[in-house]
């Protein structure tokens, strides 16, 4: 069934030629995109896909939902069962079924194992049951897999470059089956959410990310590539397991660390170009700032643990201000943690107040304040802090606890970032209520069980007034006869609309005005009704909305700076981002 034809009669270098860009810039080779969902496509691999062949191409299998034309033009007779459901009758089965486990890491198995069986019909689910999926397959149940990825491990979602590959980075690359490489989701596993070294079993990470960033950012599937960086372990547990997938030594670091992400940086330019987006996803502080700083001059780099968790807090704590009351900077913070989370976060709100009152981010930063394992972050500890803590080292005597930090600094913003579970006692949380009619508390740490504290926990200590935010979900509390419904600072807001806006502007760098665009297009998402709650982040029932609003002003943001390459600018960019979002509806074959 080969043939050297595609969609309209064209061969494929004629269509190659034509550099058609849809689906946020990607190149729609195969006319998929460019067609309406009621036109007629043809299933292409390398030749027409038919027979068995198409039933185990996840790209173009639908099951049973091929028609009885489809099967006699695509030689499938008798390959399926003889009934033909709708993707929506697909859907319905598919939802009581993984409503039927009751072990989540089940659903994700589940849900990955539809993901590499039929690829429209995973995200069809994703996108439209995406409140409850959400939690299955990104945190907290992602962290689970990654402990267990090598027992859960069965094909390969991505590309593992390891030590073994130095000096042939690039041809690794070119193994990838897509060229239209549009974004890139790297790990080297050192640091994977509040669990630790869990080395080249980090994969489920890039995995989870991408599949968010085509479920609610609308990039297409093939435009997104996950790469582990394989560099070793400092796991003894996994060092010491038959079964663990990478390399069994202790992890590089230094010079041969530097010099292999020197060499992938220079390979992911070279094989996919200037516009590919690079996002930096749980390296461990000392690597992720210094890779952040290293190429962000050069390449379009994204760190979503300090940029991304920056801008979806700095969005939840601008929304607050409609419950709570003042402006950013009549507001004092206290933040638990001084990593990489911790002071993205408090450098962008810094970069926040100091546009708003046209003031040196000097002295904004004196409205911040940061508690690491040593106590309060001063002055007098300057010279022994690493290079990231010291902008935040202020003039005040020596606090060693939380606790006595939260009684000296009296903050109206308490934030976790800090990794460790349960360190928001009742005893911060009823401190934090003394002086605060509306204490606003984030519990930012991921997974659930490393959350600073609970829902249940921060509305009852606070006797109903906190307003709470964690970065695991929580389920809605009951407390003197109110029903709170605590809100989520998930980067997953951010990051999938950050990226859109980044690609459909052709934007070459990413500056820090671009990520308070994004801050101040969720907060503005926030209704009343959310309000009334006691939310300040908007349901994610309407994400791809949110997505696409995000999109519009970080593009517009791009386009305002002199960032983007992608002219003319369109004129309406909200609707120009719904246009290049990924459509999940099966399509016909001819």
């Amino acid at each position: 069934m080969a043939s050297t034809m595609v969609n309209g009669g064209h061969s494929v270098e004629e269509e190659e030629k034509k550099n058609v860009t849809v689906g946020g810039g990607v190149e729609d080779l195969y006319g998929e995109d460019s067609a309406t969902e009621d036109q007629l496509i043809t299933p292409w691999t390398v030749s027409v896909a038919s027979g068995y062949t198409l039933l185990r191409d996840p790209h173009h299998n639908k099951g049973l939902a091929f028609t009885e034309k489809e099967k006699d033009a695509h030689y499938l007779r008798g390959l399926l069962p003889p009934a033909i459901f709708t993707q929506e009758l697909q859907e319905k089965k598919l939802m009581n079924i993984l409503r039927q486990y009751k072990v989540p890491l089940q659903r994700y198995m589940a849900m990955m194992d539809l993901q590499e069986r039929n690829e429209k019909l995973f995200y069809k689910l994703l996108i439209e049951n995406v409140e409850e999926l959400l939690p299955v397959v990104y945190t907290p149940t992602v962290g689970e897999a990654c402990q267990k990825y090598g027992s859960i491990f069965r094909r390969p979602q991505g590309l593992y470059i390891s030590l073994k590959e130095k000096g042939k980075i690039l041809e690794v690359l070119k193994n990838w089956p897509e060229r239209n490489i549009q974004v890139i989701v790297v790990t080297d596993g050192e640091r994977i959410l509040g669990l630790g070294d869990l080395g080249c079993q980090g994969m489920g990470i890039p995995v989870g990310k991408l599949s968010l960033y085509t479920a609610l950012g609308g990039l297409r599937p093939s435009a997104c590539l996950p790469v582990t960086i394989d560099v070793g372990t400092n796991n003894e547990q996994l060092l010491n397991d038959e079964f663990y997938i990478g390399l069994k030594q202790k992890r590089a670091t230094g010079k041969e660390y530097a010099e292999l992400l020197d060499e992938f940086m220079t390979a992911v330019k070279q094989n996919y170009g200037e516009k590919v987006l690079v996002q930096f996803e749980d390296f461990a502080n000392h690597n992720a700032f210094e890779l952040l700083t290293k190429y962000s001059p050069t390449h379009l780099v994204f760190n979503d643990d300090i940029q991304g968790t920056a801008s979806v807090v700095l969005a939840g704590l601008l929304a607050a201000l409609n419950l709570v009351g003042g402006t950013l900077a009549d507001h004092k913070f206290l933040f638990l943690g001084a990593g990489e989370a911790g002071t993205g976060i408090a450098e962008l709100i810094a970069l926040e107040i100091s546009k708003q009152i046209k003031g040196p981010i000097e002295e904004t930063r004196k409205k911040i304040w940061l508690v690491d394992s040593k106590g309060l972050i001063v002055s007098s500890r300057k010279e022994s802090l690493q290079h990231f803590k010291k902008p935040w080292a202020h003039e005040h005597e020596p606090v060693k606890g939380l606790l006595d930090a939260v009684k000296a600094i009296k903050p109206t913003v308490l934030i976790g970032s800090s990794g460790v579970g349960k360190t928001f006692t009742k005893e911060v949380v009823e401190a934090m209520a003394s002086f605060n009619e509306k204490p606003l508390i984030l519990a930012l740490s991921n997974p659930t069980s490393q959350s600073e504290c609970t829902a249940e926990e921060a509305y009852t200590w606070s006797k109903g007034r906190a307003i709470f935010a964690s970065g695991s979900p929580f389920d809605p509390v009951e407390y003197n006869g109110k029903v709170f419904v605590p809100g989520q600072a998930n980067n997953a807001y951010i990051f999938p609309g950050f990226g859109l806006g980044l690609i459909m502007s052709g934007a070459i760098r990413v500056h820090d005005d671009l990520l308070l665009a994004a801050s101040e297009a969720l907060a503005a998402q926030v209704k009343q009704e959310n309000f009334d709650k006691g939310l300040i982040y908007p349901p994610f029932s309407n994400i791809r909305k949110i997505s696409a609003y995000i999109a519009a002003k970080v593009a517009a943001k791009a386009y305002e700076l002199g960032l983007s390459s992608r002219l003319p600018r369109p004129k309406d960019l909200v609707q120009h981002a719904e246009s290049c979002m990924y459509s999940p509806v099966y399509r016909c074959y001819r």
